[in-house]
């Protein structure tokens, strides 16, 4: 069974920066997709962004330009760079990976940015 551990969440300042890191348990070569959702309270979860195999990336309209996602091969993790945080920003962010026909899904960690 494949497992997502996400960290980096915590209390952040608007307009401050947030490093949000996803440890999976096994060779992240072997999925096609790998992707950052939040889901923000009373509201659904949704994807802010993705990356495909090899280098493509896609991101949300409300993030792109300030969030960016990365992989290290080497450690097995997913990363999320996220940057000039907003209130609107708060969620449980999930981490997932994708490959055949399977979601694979973290426990979330909770990004707070204060106004």
């Amino acid at each position: 069974q494949v497992q997502l551990v996400e960290s980096g969440g915590g209390l952040v300042q608007a307009g401050g920066s947030r490093r949000l890191s996803c440890a999976v348990s096994e060779s992240i070569f072997s999925f096609n997709t790998m992707g950052w959702y939040r889901q923000a309270p009373g509201k659904q979860r949704e994807l802010i962004a993705a990356l495909s195999v090899g280098t493509t990336t896609n991101y949300a309209d409300s993030v792109k330009g300030r969030f960016t996602i990365s992989r290290d091969n080497a450690k097995n993790a997913v990363y999320l760079q996220m940057n000039s945080l907003k209130p609107e920003d708060t969620a449980v962010y999930f981490c997932n990976v994708f490959r055949y026909g399977t979601n694979y899904w973290g426990k979330g960690t909770l990004v707070t940015v204060s106004s």
